[in-house]
């Protein structure tokens, strides 16, 4: 029974059908064999392709063991599929029963709390007879369900839209950046090609006649940091952003976890002006990511991080998009402190040459990136306002709190 009128309290064994008897297990070494077309599934979604396949329907599957049951609130613990696919025995299997709708069942158990019914410790399960036993809110006309799984789907939709955009464009910054950062654009803002432009050799190979070959070192001044004493609480306050790698988790830093005050700056850091570059040159984090960014104010900086200011005659912005775009060569002349942590020899890093432009082709490569960087935080930022629309939604629709009933027709 529920509160709201016109609804109510279903559990999942009332209105699915759960076909987990129909799920056929493999083990990895036969997956590897028989890698084809059709999607498989396991707890968490997608795992892989495989060549046969057991259902072709719409479906809901939610984990029976190793689900994220306690991120509900930020991932799903159930996702829909549909046409041919295989399921593995790790994720539950559902079909909605006549006069209920699914799409309307799935976004009920999208986001749910279902800890109550989790058993088991290290790896929580969720075994079927609990599965049976979840609860949810219906409305009991089914013109109602499937209104409100419309609405809700329009949104996801136009989530799904929006993803698709950041991943294209996401694409064409890649390929802009290289082409740029390797080839540049003449003055007539066209880009070159060895066809319609002069070239020459160089130790990086082919590159513009204009442009000029240097070793990172001499594209500026290096600087070191460090850690103030945290025993005495007169160095840490709120005056000098501090940064660490733990703060270099965007391209355009902000602001800082720490901050120093002038005193604990004064004893045991260094302040950088605006338009400084920090990159990470000991950590872990090295073992896989190359963490680059550039402040929009004075930062002071700890001893893991090392900070660059250009000469005149080079942009800022540029070097810190020319470090960010080849990151992922430069962590291959890494090494391994005998404790496992990664670092940079700072002689190494020095050494290494890049092809730097003259300073306003330079500026203008970094307007054609910025553009490209601004069009994907638009994207970005309509994501956002899609899912806390959908959040919202699913909040008022679901609970009843607004009704769809003025929608029918």
């Amino acid at each position: 029974m529920s509160a709201i009128e016109g609804w109510q309290t279903h559990t999942l064994e009332e209105c699915c059908d759960i076909l987990d008897n129909k799920r056929i297990p493999i083990n990895g070494e036969e997956r590897e064999s028989r890698i084809g077309t059709v999607p498989y599934y396991g707890a968490n979604g997608l795992q892989g392709y495989i060549d046969g396949f057991i259902f072709d329907e719409p479906l809901i599957l939610i984990a029976e063991d190793g689900g994220v049951f306690d991120e509900y609130a930020t991932r799903p613990i159930a996702y829909k599929i549909s046409g041919k696919s295989w399921v593995n025995n790790h994720a539950h299997v559902l079909r909605a029963k006549a006069s209920f709708d699914q799409d309307l069942i799935f976004y009920n158990l999208e986001h749910k709390d279902i800890q109550s019914y989790i058993v088991g410790g290290t790896r929580s399960k969720l075994n079927q007879g609990a599965l049976r036993q979840i609860e949810i809110n219906l409305p009991e006309s089914l013109p109602e369900q499937a209104k409100i799984a419309e609405v809700l789907s329009t949104v996801d939709r136009a989530i799904a839209q929006t993803e698709a955009l950041i991943t294209k464009q996401q694409r064409i910054k890649t390929g802009l950046m290289a082409d740029l950062l390797t080839r540049g654009i003449d003055a007539d803002g066209n880009l070159r090609s060895e066809a319609t432009h002069a070239f020459k050799d160089s130790p990086l190979g082919r590159i513009p006649v204009e442009w000029e070959v240097k070793d990172l070192k001499s594209v500026g001044n290096w600087y070191s940091g460090g850690t103030p004493s945290r025993s005495n609480s007169e160095n840490w306050g709120n005056e000098v952003p501090w940064v660490c790698p733990k703060d270099m988790k965007v391209f355009d830093l902000k602001t800082t976890i720490e901050k120093l005050t002038a005193l604990g700056l004064k004893r045991g850091s260094r302040l950088l002006p605006a338009e400084a570059i920090f990159i990470v040159v000991r950590g872990m984090i090295l073992a896989h990511t190359f963490p680059v960014c550039i402040t929009n104010k004075p930062m002071a900086l700890n001893q893991d991080v090392k900070g660059i200011v250009t000469d005149p005659n080079v942009c800022s912005r540029f070097f810190a998009y020319w470090l960010s775009e080849h990151g992922q060569s430069l962590l291959k002349i890494t090494t391994t402190a005998t404790h496992g942590t990664k670092r940079f020899d700072m002689g190494e890093l020095h050494a290494v040459d890049i092809a730097i432009p003259r300073l306003n082709e330079q500026n203008e490569i970094v307007r054609l990136i910025n553009e490209a960087e601004k069009l994907g935080i638009n994207y970005q930022s309509d994501l956002k306002k899609f899912r806390s629309l959908k959040a919202a939604l699913m909040q008022d629709l679901l609970t009843g709190k607004v009704r769809v009933t003025t929608l029918l027709t």
